[in-house]
């Protein structure tokens, strides 16, 4: 009996309202409720206007409190407290913030919101408090909601039942692309850059055009993100990928130039930076890493920033090399900094992963609704004053008897009721007799009532062509396009700079023939040959080099705009440059320091410079060599393979010895006769061959047996059947003989005379290989430049002493000697050229 009084329970035991659910699964549903709300109404933009909840109800909030451009400011804690209390049951910060955000302009690519006050800086500076800022919509934001009334969206029930707010905005501009947005949800995450609006506007035109239209096409009109802050996107493959797929990781680099003082020290400016980047603690970061040592060369840094824009000023160390250092803060600092795109957005109130395409689309879909619903609503008003206007016209055509009828009534009722009946009326229109003013039954006033029936009448046929018609409402969203890129189009703040591998940017570029200059204090350009004209032998030459004091040109050579610079210094390292990446001036023009362009090391100099077609081609580099001679005579063969791999800090071409330095360096493809001159008057000629191929760092065999005193002057591959050797001396002497002439010694030799050498001549300082098609330029140490045709020198003996090239004042000598291959226009008829200066006949 104890036993069942024990089992029985209480009347009052809950037991019978107590449902047994597994734990799992009630937190597994909870916590998917959770998150579908997180995404759905906090972190994810809805892909048809690009707004969060929040945004959308800052912008409605503030429309409703009529906030316009054009009315006054109001104070931002009145705009968050009516967002507050009507629309959005959170934080007054998390309102607060979103608005100021709305109205940065290094936030946002076109703001939305007018700021007055302190709204925070690039520096991360906080804004002011809600009390003491003002606000009110930009203009570009009322394009967000134009229409709004017109029944253009679906309205939903706010967090009360009170109020009714908008689910979307009309979106007359297409926010996502302009503005882009970011946002943390559960299990995934946003992060959409902005865009430029003209380049959008014309992006989307094309899809209404052609909706089958390929990324690929669209990637021609909308050609990269543009960030509010400017600055270069540093790369074209992760721009391609994000339109592409919906996600990329695009690269960005401040905006940057090198000045030099007046004291002759250089200095790196930035004047724009990465979009997201604290400026300030940027600097902060960057001062660090230099108290550490871990970037070197930078003896100062400064903000000069102010209201007319970003400057950023890193002063150099003296032997600081500009383009290392900026290499440095790229690689340490956030001079470069990465921006990953992932363009998910709720479609449909799911989320979903967007490419470019797939974001025009459902753009344009939003708006040909909001174009449907915004005629239906125009055609439905419009039919309702039609109507009324149809009544008015029954009443005036009938007016004596309205009267009778109306004065017989006892009351409106009667009346109205008695309208209808008698003239077959709708209850509508019977009122408006009634309400219709004594005024309006005067003549002109009927001619009003006709002239707006007849206008009303096109306005319902014209919205009715609307609505049956697909393509004018194409047509009117490329209207609406055009008249927002009238108003609020800008230039692009971003460059799009393509990186190694990205683009053939030389498609662009047309491949002329350039001639290059390096002078011996290290200025390098490029000039159009077309700028200098052909002399005849003997002449004073014109002015081709503008240079410093005590400067002169020290290389020169022809290249065309496509080709690939092989740098080597005379320590024996290799630097890449293709032509069109050279600055490019007049022949009379100083240049640009190579050490902006290339990391040489500042006790290093220029030695040659190889010019070749391509570097990627595997049977180019694996046939064929660079041969290198040095000042001591020694030679080396290397495959062209283990140079085609630019690295930006260069590599090691040969290994010198000391004291000695790198002289020359040539092209060859295995099957050549070198020939390596010496300054007393000698050259040795052998088989390419002799030389067998070694590695990239090793140091070479001797080429030349030098006596006491000589030193190597220069080397040429022959490799044309119908070329000869070209020797030129110190003092403007010069000839060219046949390379048979030289006979084939083993490599190593002394080998035979190629000048004979005289106090008049003075040492032997270039030989080259040309040919009567071939033209000869000559840089003296002045600066003067003469360029003369090889066919004007007559083929001469290989031991004679020549004749005179170049007529030189005192103290002036040959400082650069190359041949140029002519070009058709560049063949003249030397007996109708005119020379500025009377020239001499040369002496035999």
């Amino acid at each position: 009996m104890a036993e069942e009084n024990d089992n029985q329970q209480p009347e009052s035991s809950p037991k019978g309202n107590i449902i047994p659910i597994n734990i799992e699964d009630e937190m597994r549903g909870a916590y998917i409720d959770y998150s579908m709300s997180v995404i759905i109404s906090r972190a994810l933009p809805d892909v048809r206007d690009g707004f969060k909840p929040v945004h959308r109800r800052v912008l409605y909030g503030m429309s409703e409190l009529g906030v316009y451009h054009n009315r006054p400011y109001k104070k931002s804690a009145r705009i968050v407290g009516e967002v507050l209390g009507k629309y959005h049951p959170h934080g007054d910060s998390s309102v607060y913030d979103t608005m100021v955000r709305m109205a940065q302009e290094w936030s946002l690519r076109y703001p939305l919101v007018d700021g007055q006050g302190n709204f925070g800086s690039v520096d991360g500076d906080s804004p002011a408090a809600m009390r003491y800022t003002e606000a009110r919509l930009k203009r570009i934001a009322e394009e967000m909601l134009a229409d709004i009334n017109k029944d253009t969206v679906d309205y939903q029930s706010n967090f009360d039942d009170s109020l009714k707010e908008p689910s979307v905005l009309p979106a007359r501009i297409p926010n996502l692309l302009l503005n882009g947005t970011s946002g943390i949800a559960v299990g995934m995450a946003t992060n959409m850059a902005p865009h430029n609006l003209s380049e959008v506007v014309a992006g989307i035109k094309a899809y209404i055009d052609n909706e089958q239209i390929e990324i690929e096409e669209l990637m021609q009109y909308v050609k990269a993100p543009d960030f509010p802050t400017g600055g270069i996107i540093y790369g074209y493959s992760g721009v391609k990928s994000a339109f592409e797929t919906g996600r990329g990781r695009i690269v960005m680099r401040s905006a940057t130039n090198f000045e030099t003082t007046k004291t002759g020290r250089e200095r790196i400016i930035v004047n724009e930076i990465p979009y997201m980047v604290n400026k300030a603690s940027m600097i902060e970061k960057t001062a660090a890493l230099i108290n550490e040592k871990k970037i070197e060369g930078i003896s100062d840094i400064r903000d000069e920033s102010d209201r007319h824009g970003l400057r950023i000023v890193y002063e150099l160390k003296r032997d600081a090399v500009p383009n290392v250092v900026l290499n440095n803060l790229f690689k340490y600092t956030q001079l470069q900094s990465s921006f990953s795109i992932n363009n998910v957005a709720l479609v449909k109130g799911r989320p979903m992963t967007l490419n470019l395409k797939d974001m025009i689309s459902h753009y344009v879909s939003h708006r040909i609704e909001v174009i449907t619903r915004r005629t239906e609503y125009e055609l439905k008003e419009a039919e309702k004053r039609a109507h009324i206007l149809e009544g008015l016209l029954i009443a005036l055509d009938h007016l004596d008897e309205v009267i009778a009828l109306i004065r017989a009534s006892k009351d409106p009722d009667e009346a109205k009721a008695g309208l209808m009946e008698r003239f077959e009326l709708s209850e509508i229109q019977a009122k408006a007799i009634l309400d219709m003013r004594l005024q309006r039954l005067t003549g002109l006033e009927r001619d009003k009532i006709i002239s707006e029936y007849e206008e009303i009448k096109k306005l319902i046929e014209r919205l009715k062509e609307i609505l049956a018609s697909e393509e004018i409402k194409k047509d009117l969203i490329k209207q609406d396009l055009d008249d927002i890129n009238t108003k609020y189009g800008d230039e692009r703040r971003s460059q799009i700079e393509m990186a190694g591998g990205d683009f053939n940017i030389e498609d662009m570029i047309p491949d002329d023939e350039m001639l290059v200059t390096v002078s011996h204090q290290g200025y390098i350009k490029r000039t159009p040959l077309v700028e200098y004209r052909t002399q005849n032998r003997g002449g004073v030459g014109s002015r081709g080099v503008k240079t410093k004091d005590e400067d002169y040109t020290e290389h020169l050579f022809t290249a065309t705009n496509h080709n690939y610079l092989l740098f080597f210094t005379e320590k024996g390292r290799l630097y890449w440059l293709r032509v069109f990446e050279l600055p490019e001036g007049t022949k009379t023009s100083k240049g640009r320091a190579i050490q902006n362009l290339i990391n040489i090391e500042s006790d290093d100099n220029i030695r040659a410079v190889l010019n070749v077609n391509n570097l990627s081609e595997e049977d180019y580099i694996n046939n064929n060599y660079i041969v290198m001679c040095t000042k001591q005579g020694t030679v080396k063969k290397t495959l062209l393979e283990a140079y085609s791999r630019p690295r930006v800090n260069g590599i090691i071409a040969i290994t010198i010895n000391d004291g000695d330095q790198l002289l020359d360096v040539s092209l060859t493809n295995g099957n050549n006769y070198i020939i390596i001159g010496a300054s007393g008057g000698k050259a040795v000629r052998f088989h390419e061959s002799d030389v067998r191929a070694m590695g990239r760092g090793a140091a070479g065999v001797r080429g030349i047996r030098l006596e006491d005193g000589d030193e190597a002057i220069g080397m040429v591959c022959a490799s044309r059947e119908d070329a000869q050797l070209m020797v030129v001396s110190e003092n403007g002497y010069g000839k060219r003989s046949d390379i048979e002439q030289y006979r084939i010694t083993s490599r190593g030799a002394k080998g035979v005379k190629a000048l004979n050498i005289t106090e008049k001549t003075g040492k032997l300082v270039s030989i080259k290989e040309v040919t009567d098609e071939d033209d000869l330029m000559i840089i003296t140490v002045r600066g003067i430049a003469i360029r003369m045709s090889i066919s004007d020198l007559r083929i001469m003996g290989r031991a004679t002493q020549g004749v005179k090239l170049i007529r030189l004042n005192d103290k002036d000598g040959i400082a650069s000697v190359t041949r140029i291959v002519k070009e058709e226009e560049d063949i003249e008829d030397s007996e109708s050229q005119e020379n500025d200066d009377e020239t001499p006949k040369s002496e035999d």
